[in-house]
């Protein structure tokens, strides 16, 4: 967990499977009426959403949050595009990277730091299959080592 970071809300797991992470930020999101509740309840979901960059602005599609139970009309659309609060600085780096060909801007986590929901995005580079498989591997032999080790201390 990076230094001063809260509560885990929700993560995009397959997103380590599928990607490679370069670099990742740490962006504010604008939310409206009764999300921060469903957020806070984690009832949110990443894992089709990404970051695209339009008109100078960050802005975040297909995050899931569901309405609030309690919300009743003043609740929101759940697929919703919302804004994204980055510095100018960092938008003007993602976008001229995520321009080259093969980089996304992919949402990694959702977490509540301080009272103030916070996104973590990376940027990414797409995972070809064999990629995915020689992880796969690693992470079985990993897992082979470690039990083989708990097995001899045992003895």
């Amino acid at each position: 967990m990076p230094k001063g970071e809260g509560k885990i809300v929700a993560q995009n797991k397959k997103a380590f499977h599928d990607y490679f992470i370069e670099e990742t930020y740490e962006a504010g999101i604008v939310l409206q009426g009764t999300e921060i509740k469903s957020i806070r309840a984690g009832r949110v979901n990443l894992k089709d959403s990404y970051v695209r960059i339009h008109n100078g602005e960050a802005e975040i599609f297909g995050m899931h949050i569901s309405p609030y139970e309690q919300g009743n009309r003043y609740n929101h659309d759940p697929l919703r595009t919302r804004k994204l609060l980055l510095h100018k600085k960092e938008i003007n780096k993602l976008y001229g990277e995520a321009k080259e060909a093969g980089y996304s801007i992919i949402p990694l986590k959702l977490y509540l730091k301080n009272g103030f929901c916070k996104v973590q995005i990376g940027l990414a580079k797409g995972k070809k299959n064999y990629d995915k498989r020689e992880d796969l591997k690693k992470k079985e032999a990993k897992r082979e080592i470690e039990r083989a080790f708990r097995e001899r201390q045992k003895m």
